[in-house]
């Protein structure tokens, strides 16, 4: 027998290889970090528009206290959004995914420019804001951040309560009543892959985008950031591993939770049994076959008289050759056919008697 090695396998190894040794680090730093999101939505209120400029949100972090100091920006802006617009459901995103270490998001402060008007039957009116507020609204969390996670934080304006029209002066003024929800907005997946003396990566497709992450010295990998909805997770090992990639489908993730799919047991890369009937009866059918777990798989030669099976399991298999009826042929059996892993198993020219 002979073995033959398929050109396409050796691309795609080569392929493999070169992916795995560009990405040798087992996890990615990305993996240990939070992210948030900030939207601005608004609850109805009886005038035409209200423009509101902001120009700053910041966030104190893994601080409790009330002191000025301690606050960081993260989205340095200058926005007008006309809150009316923000109404039914709707919201505008001011922050997107900003990266955070683990921890306790205490506040938020939304931090208004001078540029704020009111339109009241057509005609607009200057918003003044109290000075008690010019440094910003801070608005309380106090929402543990987990690693991996990403966190949508939703800013409700009440532009009805936010409005105050002074009786004597006719001043408005903006005096901001805001509420701050926080929602998760991404799952995990995490698995165990084994054998995992070797790297070994695992991914899924998300709006085009991979997510991966690769299994660590017990064979156990994190997917961080992934929305909720049904995945396909990929397995990937190293390619010098000789063992196959492997697909888990119809994996659900659910906002908040992480999704265990238990074990999954790599299999080495599969081979191949061929081999050359010698006999030339036309009309002569061939099929080889063998056993596979309990499992027959089997095919007909072809034009040339070749067959094929294909992704068998490494191992040892029994090959018997089937004749069809009416040449007085009998049927051959071929004892410890050996399959390796990604290779051709030729068993040469056989000859019916």
């Amino acid at each position: 027998m002979k073995t033959l090695k398929s050109l396409k396998l050796i691309l795609t190894s080569l392929l493999l290889i070169f992916f795995f040794g560009c990405n040798n680090d087992s996890k990615s730093e990305l993996d240990s970090l939070s992210k948030i999101s900030i939207s601005l939505t608004d609850a109805p209120g009886d005038f035409d528009n209200v423009f509101i400029q902001i120009v700053d949100i910041m966030i104190k972090y893994n601080d409790d206290s009330d002191e000025d100091n301690g606050w960081q920006s993260i989205a340095d802006i200058d926005q007008t959004v006309d809150l009316l617009e923000l109404t039914g459901g709707e919201s505008i995103l001011l922050v997107d995914a900003f990266e955070l270490p683990p921890g306790m998001l205490n506040q938020i402060r939304l931090v208004l420019g001078d540029e704020n008007t009111i339109v009241i039957d057509g005609e607009t009116f200057p918003l003044s804001t109290p000075s008690a507020q010019q440094s910003g609204l801070k608005l309380k969390v106090d929402h543990e951040l987990e690693p991996g996670f990403t966190y949508n934080i939703l800013l409700d304006f009440d532009v009805d309560k936010s409005i105050v029209i002074a009786g004597n002066s006719g001043n408005i003024n903006l005096k901001p009543v805001i509420r701050a929800s926080t929602l998760y907005a991404s799952g995990k997946i995490q698995g165990t892959v084994n054998p995992f003396d070797f790297q070994v990566m695992a991914s899924v497709i998300v709006d085009g985008e991979t997510i991966s992450a690769y299994a660590d010295d017990s064979g156990v990998f994190v997917l961080n950031g992934v929305p909720a909805g049904t995945y396909d997770v990929l397995i990937t090992p190293d390619p010098t591993s000789n063992y196959a990639e492997t697909t888990v489908t119809g994996v659900e993730v659910v906002n908040g939770e992480v999704t265990d799919i238990g074990i999954i047991e790599l299999q080495l890369i599969p081979g191949s049994i061929t081999g050359t009937i010698t006999n030339e009866n036309d009309g002569l059918v061939v099929t080889a076959s063998i056993m596979v777990d309990g499992e027959e798989v089997s095919a007909n030669i072809n034009d040339e008289r070749v067959f094929l099976l294909e992704n068998i399991p490494v191992g040892i298999y029994t090959v018997t050759l089937t004749p069809n009826d009416g040449f007085g042929l009998s049927p051959k059996t071929i004892e410890n056919v050996e399959v390796t892993t990604g290779a051709i198993t030729d068993l040469g020219d056989i000859t019916l008697d």
